[in-house]
């Protein structure tokens, strides 16, 4: 069994003047995270119930806060403040609001309730039906977010229990600049055209870069955000059809462990905004909640030599001659011939086969 928590994002529409509630809201919350910051700083402390001490009733005062508002606003800043004691920390005026169920509260079907410092605001929201179907399993916290002029909830689903399966065989998964994935059954995953639309977005931002006026600027931060979203929808949709390939064929999904594979590998100047622009981490992550949402074991495999290993039957020979170009591979000893991606993606697909015999002989 695997337990899982998902995070699922929520569209509130509120009224003209309970967009400025929820405005005013985060703009004191925020200050005053900045004022407790301050504190935490001076005092060295890094302590929820210690912080409170020193500050609860203060901030109360000075910012009209609500009892439980000023605590998440203790909470916001002890958490943040704990990853480096050497900095006192900044909060933007439109940063998140972390509610609780004190501070906000589901009505109905399509109503919340939402505490600001204008009290009580009801006000709709929308999302779609899959998020629907989940929202009686919402759980803990939901995080108010400010971004491009709306508000959006993203709150904490409980999926329970998800059974684990337990396969002889793996479905592998090679991740790439050019191909974003290949699999061990030979099927590509976006390929030559995006790589187009990659090379186009980074002439386009080198242009505005160049330019350097405030409208370029501004048209620099829409572009990053529409590529960010382009980029998310993609990796979605891959992962989604890799996990659904596994659960149809019965096989669990086996991916290279590229931890840290920015600091181990150097690339050729030309390829340097190639190889950190690419997402695979968040594809990775993408593939690791939906396989364990669907109930696929997702195994890590030692990438080393997975590209230049022959994955034929009783050869097996490794030579970095093996791999003839970028997208061609023919064995030196054998002479068996494809395209590197899938024959790369084979040996990953043998490596999680043999994890998994390991793990069931142990």
């Amino acid at each position: 069994m695997v337990w899982m928590n998902l995070t699922m994002q929520l569209k509130l529409l509120p009224a003209p003047e309970q967009s400025d509630a929820l405005l005013r809201t985060m703009e004191r919350f925020n200050a005053a995270c900045d004022a407790l910051a301050a504190i935490a700083f001076a005092n060295r402390c890094a302590n929820k119930v210690e912080l409170q001490k020193l500050a609860y009733h203060d901030i109360r005062r000075d910012f009209g806060l609500g009892a439980q508002m000023t605590v998440r606003a203790i909470a916001k800043v002890v958490e943040v403040y704990k990853r480096d004691k050497d900095i006192q920390p900044t909060f933007r005026p439109h940063g998140a609001i972390v509610y609780d169920q004190r501070i906000l509260s589901w009505k109905g079907a399509d109503r919340v309730s939402i505490q600001t410092n204008d009290g009580r605001q009801i006000m709709p929201w929308v999302c779609g039906a899959y998020q629907r179907a989940l929202l009686d399993r919402a759980r803990g916290q939901a995080d108010l977010i400010y971004r491009d002029g709306m508000f959006f909830l993203f709150v904490t689903i409980d999926v329970g229990d998800v059974p684990k399966g337990d396969p002889t065989e793996y479905l592998g998964v090679d991740l790439g600049r050019r191909n974003i994935a290949a699999d061990s059954d030979g099927e590509t995953f976006c390929g030559a055209h995006n790589a187009s639309l990659r090379n186009r977005h980074a002439r386009l931002r080198r242009k505005l870069q160049r330019k350097g006026t405030k409208s370029a600027r501004r048209l620099l931060r829409a572009r990053r955000r529409k590529e960010a979203r382009y980029a998310s929808d993609l990796n979605h949709r891959i992962s989604k059809a890799i996990v659904r390939k596994a659960t149809d064929t019965g096989r669990g999904i086996a991916v290279e462990d590229l931890k840290g594979i920015r600091d181990r590998t150097t690339v050729q100047r030309s390829q340097r905004r190639a190889h950190h622009s690419w997402t695979f981490a968040q594809l990775r992550a993408d593939l690791s909640y939906k396989a364990a949402l669907a109930g696929v074991p997702l195994v890590a495999v030692d990438p080393r030599n997975t590209s230049r290993t022959c994955p034929e039957p009783g050869c097996g020979c490794i030579d970095k001659r093996n791999r003839l170009t970028r997208d061609t591979f023919k064995c030196i000893s054998c002479g068996h011939a494809g395209p590197s991606d899938t024959t790369a993606a084979r040996n990953i697909s043998a490596l999680g086969s043999r994890h998994a015999a390991e793990r069931r002989a142990a």
